[in-house]
């Protein structure tokens, strides 16, 4: 995955500022269009909920499990 996203990172310094906002608009213009208004803040609103989350909880492995301690505590199967 990193590999994945470091290919990304490395063509986007490359492309000009201009392609990327407007590849974004674009698809967000697209989302307005087949969904309307507040669904597709739905889906932006969640997207960068879960990319927080997702950024905190597994940026430090130790944190993961103690998230996952707290969800699920050790029992007779850990």
């Amino acid at each position: 995955m990193e590999r994945f996203l470091s290919k990304i990172f490395e063509r986007l310094q490359n492309a000009k500022a201009g392609a990327i906002f407007a590849f974004c608009f674009f698809v967000i213009a697209l989302l307005l269009c087949i969904f309307g208004f507040f669904k597709t803040l739905f889906i932006i609103i969640f997207t960068l909920v879960g990319y927080f989350v997702g950024s905190f909880l597994f940026s430090d492995s130790s944190r993961f499990k103690k998230f996952l301690d707290r969800i699920l505590p050790p029992g007779r199967f850990r």
